[in-house]
C-alpha cells in the first residue's frame, strides 16, 4: 500500500473492477465482522457472490471506489433512498474514510429522493452510523443477499 498519509483517489468504478470489489467485500468481512457473526456466516456471507456481480453493479452506474495507490481499498453504492453497500478493507478502517465514502453514498442515495435514507447496517457497523446521525429503527436480516445464511443487521435511518 502507499503511505498511511495518503489520500485516496474517490472515483466511480470502472469495468474489469468487479474482482476488486469482491476482494474488498471478503476481506472486510473476514476482518471487520468477526466477534458480531459466527465463523458458519462469515464464511458464508460471500453466498453465489463473484466478481461478476460486482461488474453487474458496476456496470449499473453509481459505485464510487476508492483508490489508493492503483489498489480499490473501499467502495460505496446507494439507490434513492438507500446506502446498498460499504465496505473498506480492515487496513483502512478508522482512519475516515468510511465517512467520506458514507457521504458520497447520502448524496447518491439524496438524489431523486424526498424522506429519510435508510441503511442495513451490519451488526459491527451500527456504530459507525450512529456516530454518523443514523437511528435505529429495528432489526432483519440483509435483504441484498446472495444465497448464504441470512445476515443480521440493524434497519436505520437518518
Amino acid at each position: 500500500m502507499t503511505a498511511p498519509d495518503s489520500a485516496p483517489l474517490l472515483r466511480p468504478a470502472h469495468p474489469g473492477e468487479g474482482g476488486a470489489l469482491f476482494e474488498v467485500t471478503r476481506l472486510s468481512v473476514a476482518g471487520l465482522a468477526r466477534g458480531h457473526y459466527s465463523d458458519a456466516q462469515i464464511e458464508g456471507w460471500i453466498g453465489e457472490r463473484t466478481p461478476a456481480y460486482y461488474e453487474a453493479l458496476i456496470a449499473k452506474g453509481g459505485v464510487v471506489v476508492a483508490d489508493l495507490g492503483g489498489v480499490v481499498v473501499g467502495f460505496v453504492d446507494a439507490e434513492p433512498g438507500e446506502i446498498t453497500r460499504l465496505f473498506l478493507l480492515p487496513d483502512a478502517a478508522g482512519a475516515g474514510l468510511g465517512r467520506r465514502l458514507l457521504e458520497i453514498g447520502l448524496e447518491a442515495a439524496r438524489r431523486g429522493h424526498d424522506g429519510p435514507v435508510k441503511v442495513e447496517a451490519t451488526v459491527n457497523a451500527e456504530g459507525f452510523y450512529r456516530r454518523h446521525g443514523f437511528r435505529p429503527i429495528g432489526r432483519g436480516y440483509f435483504s441484498h443477499g446472495v444465497g448464504g445464511d441470512p445476515i443480521a443487521i440493524v434497519k436505520m435511518e437518518l
